[in-house]
């Protein structure tokens, strides 16, 4: 004799059935939203190593190939090995950010970092802006590279900072005017790009700034108040894109076009002594750094120093050159094979190549964490 009726075992048919397919719409929905957040936008980019070139190589131009750093007036040396500078690929941007799922991937590759958007693509600053900035940063970087260069080399150069655009609502808007020739800020002299973002920055957005012109071949002095920029890394400024001109004692061309921003300015630098001087910088050694330059040899930080690092490796590069500014990312992250000097000057990184071409002791270099 059955303990349930049948009116019962149907009841529990009944209530299984709807539980199984209770079970089987949740796993669908839980299905559903993990396939939907793959493929959603997210709140970040991620940076990959890029490709690599060499200062003491040649380029692609069309169809031809043409040395990346060219001296037609000068003698000029071949060498061996490479002084090699690294670039950083960008996945996405405000319009068109990465998914959860490459973002995931991402995560899971010591190669490939994930960071915000906005760190890289301030809010309010057009992509079209972004990228005239870098282009005037990698003009700006090309002209500084040439004049630490020549410093180093002892052949004296002249120069002065042009206004090339104003900002519109920048502090400048009303007060300087394209071609306007900067010469001091607070009473002291600015040669260079680095050097007046030095002074503004010492100025700083609490009071106005004392600036020296020259207009239409007529000395005139102006005060602005400078204002902090957008984006994460907030710093001082008067809202204008400033070039660099040189008065150098021969010309020196860089060929690099698809490549902005000032990161690759030490090895340019680094380049164009080796091509003016006999004797190979490295003695050979296949060589790969990152840095910005200032005319008086600073090395300054960039950014994406991890992927640089494994980009050097994958070129074949057994030396690395990065800035000191830099060494809190580097210390942990150095791939296999890799050996890392921790430069600060232009003078550093030379002496750095040298001891390595001479065979010297290592152990007297340089190093983040030491």
């Amino acid at each position: 004799m059955s303990l349930f009726s049948e009116d019962a075992s149907t009841a529990i048919d009944d209530a299984r059935s709807r539980g199984r397919r209770i079970g089987w719409l949740l796993l669908a929905l839980t299905a559903f939203g993990v396939v939907a957040l793959a493929i959603l936008p997210s709140p970040y980019v991620i940076e990959r190593p890029g490709p690599v070139f060499d200062t003491l190589d040649s380029v692609t131009v069309g169809d031809d190939d043409v040395p990346l750093i060219d001296i037609p007036t000068e003698p000029t040396y071949e060498t061996p090995g490479s002084l090699a500078l690294l670039t950083v690929n960008v996945v996405g941007n405000r319009e068109s950010r990465p998914s959860w799922f490459d973002v995931a991937q991402a995560w899971l590759d010591p190669t490939e970092s994930v960071v915000p958007v906005d760190s890289v693509f301030p809010e309010g600053v057009s992509t079209e802006d972004r990228r005239e900035q870098s282009r005037v940063d990698m003009e700006n970087s090309q002209q500084e590279a040439i004049a630490a260069a020549l410093r180093a080399i002892g052949e004296p150069y002249e120069s002065s900072l042009v206004v090339v655009d104003v900002m519109a609502e920048g502090p400048a808007e009303t007060v300087l005017e394209t071609d306007d020739v900067i010469t001091s800020v607070n009473g002291t002299g600015v040669r260079d790009v680095t050097a007046l973002r030095e002074a503004i920055a010492l100025n700083g957005t609490g009071g106005p700034a004392e600036i020296a012109i020259v207009r239409d071949g007529v000395d005139q002095l102006i005060t602005i108040t400078p204002e902090f920029s957008e984006g994460p890394n907030r710093v001082p400024i008067i809202g204008v894109l400033i070039a660099g001109e040189y008065d150098f004692p021969f010309e020196v061309e860089i060929e690099l076009s698809s490549v902005g921003g000032p990161s690759a300015g030490m090895m340019f630098a680094l380049g164009i002594i080796d091509k003016l001087t006999a004797d190979s910088l490295a003695g050979g050694e296949e060589v790969a750094g990152t840095g910005t330059i200032a005319a008086d040899g600073s090395v300054g930080p960039i950014g994406g120093i991890v992927q640089k690092m494994h980009g050097a490796v994958g070129f074949g590069a057994d030396w690395f050159l990065a800035p000191t500014g830099n060494c809190a990312e580097v210390v942990g992250n150095v791939p296999a094979g890799l050996e890392v000097f921790a430069i600060g000057t232009l003078d550093e990184a030379i002496i750095v190549l040298q001891t390595i071409a001479d065979d010297g002791d290592l152990a007297e270099l340089p190093r983040c964490g030491s």
